[in-house]
């Protein structure tokens, strides 16, 4: 027990020596940071650019980290990113030698007491006009500076939206010296990319690479070269939400125009549901049109709109047509020939369109049955007709016989001839009247039989444009979905 207590209290004694010696060296580094700033700061101005000879070139390595992408205002055609920009440089006028101050290689200073490049955002779209983050700069004993400062870019970017929501954007950022030319001050690129090791990613876009180029340009105001790098971000538009939000409703609201045909004519709602459909398209037409700028190129989404809505006005037309096809009556001219071969003899086949009355359900047989039923039916009624007519011929004969046979015996003929005569007359007047129905009733067939053709005429015109519309609204979504691919 005693030996242990020795030790912990030497453990403890050597832990307290140590602590006192590292804050003795705290504070002598503290001093001599104190001597040290006081000593280069005096006579510095951070004015004039830190060379000593004044031909000779400043070079300013730059290096951008893409942290976040803040917005993509596609309609104001507006980037905007949250940056971290590195700078680096040497100062020939801030170096020390670390042995005089107890090995002090580097200190934290204020970036506003130094000389700083002025090197801006040329693409700024950003009504501040601010000056940069007053952070602090690292210097070493060696001259080189090096100042990291946040920023939050908004800067401009040509966006091309022919295929939205399947789009791929490039936004430039491109870094310049505001006055110096490149025989003052040189821009160097210190990676080949942009760094997006930290970058939080987006809901929307999905970064492909951030490239960098150095561009040195001769402006016709200068015959001085201006050097600058420029930051390519390439953006690929994530469709997920576009999908399930702006396509896929329309494409759904879209098959159901087709089906305006397949509605039978009298319900009175085949004109009503492709206006509603129309009005339905209309809709997400404005969304698309309030989110897209105003410019030229049409998006695909709104290609697919259009072409959507020019076939469902096509096919509301087409429907009218057929209505009134439909409700031809008995005023109408009969169908003409090559239509009763084209589309009631072939094209009925086709599309599986039947007779009105008939559906697909009904059996051949059952239908051959009825009409030898029928048949039958006809030939025994005429059979019976003809028995009783002849029945009555036989009594009609018989009748004359006795009347002949009673006007020998008795000589009274005058009466029977007269009542013989009125009854042909009456026989007469009854075979025109029925002539007269019947007439009535066959020319009521007809017409009859030719509003049923011209009925049948607009449903096979129906089944007709159904499947030309649903395989045209079928391709057509086939193709805009092929473009997410």
């Amino acid at each position: 027990m005693k030996r242990n207590s020795l030790s912990s209290f030497y453990v403890s004694l050597w832990l307290l020596f140590i602590a006192v010696i590292l804050q003795a060296v705290d504070s002598a580094k503290g001093k001599y940071a104190h001597m040290l700033f006081n000593e280069l700061f005096e006579g510095y101005s951070n004015a004039l650019r830190p060379v000593e000879d004044t031909d000779k070139v400043l070079n300013v390595t730059l290096q951008i980290t893409l942290s976040q992408i803040k917005d993509m205002d596609e309609r104001n055609q507006i980037l905007s990113a949250y940056l971290w920009i590195r700078q680096s440089w040497y100062d020939a006028y801030l170096k020390w030698d670390k042995d005089k101050y107890d090995g002090l290689d580097s200190i934290r200073i204020p970036s506003n007491l130094v000389w700083r490049p002025d090197i801006v955002l040329y693409n700024k779209a950003d009504d501040d006009f601010s000056e940069p983050v007053n952070t602090n700069v690292v210097l070493r004993y060696d001259g080189k500076i090096t100042w990291d400062a946040p920023a939050i870019t908004k800067s401009s970017c040509v966006v091309d939206v022919s295929y939205f929501p399947f789009d791929s954007q490039q936004c430039n950022l491109t870094f310049g010296s505001w006055t110096y030319n490149g025989n003052q001050v040189d821009i160097i690129n210190s990676l080949h990319s942009g760094d997006l090791s930290d970058f939080v990613e987006d809901v929307e876009w999905e970064i492909r690479g951030m490239p960098a180029v150095k561009n040195v340009i001769t402006y016709g105001c200068c015959s001085e070269p201006y050097p600058d790098v420029t930051f390519t971000l390439i953006l690929k538009r994530k469709s997920s939400f576009y999908i399930f939000n702006l396509l896929l409703p329309c494409i759904l609201i879209s098959f159901l125009a087709p089906l305006g045909f397949y509605l039978p004519a009298d319900s009175g709602e085949k004109v009503s549901l492709g206006v509603t459909v129309l009005l339905a398209l209309t809709v997400f037409q404005l969304m698309v049109a309030e989110i897209m700028p105003p410019s030229e190129n049409v998006p695909l989404i709104g290609k697919y709109y259009i072409a959507t809505m020019t076939m469902i006005t096509a096919s509301t037309a087409l429907t009218i047509i057929i209505m009134n096809l439909h409700h031809c009556g008995s005023e109408a001219k009969p169908v003409p020939q090559w239509a009763r071969v084209v589309i009631l003899d072939y094209m009925s086949k086709i599309f599986f369109v039947y007779d009105v009355g008939e559906n697909c359900t009904s059996p051949k047989r059952e239908k051959e049955e009825r009409k030898l039923e029928g048949n039958d039916g006809c030939q025994r009624r005429h059979k019976e007709v003809r028995s009783h007519l002849s029945s009555r011929n036989d009594d009609y004969d018989l009748k004359e016989k006795l009347n002949g046979n009673l006007s020998k015996s008795y000589g009274v003929h005058g009466g029977n001839v007269r009542e013989t005569v009125n009854c042909c007359s009456c026989y007469k007047m009854l075979i025109k009247n029925i002539e007269y129905i019947a007439n009535c009733v066959r020319d009521h067939k007809a017409n009859r039989a030719k509003g049923i053709e011209w009925k049948k005429v607009a449903k096979v015109m129906d089944r007709f444009f159904m499947w030309i519309f649903f395989i045209m609204v079928f391709f057509m979504s086939v193709l805009i979905i092929g473009k997410a691919a």
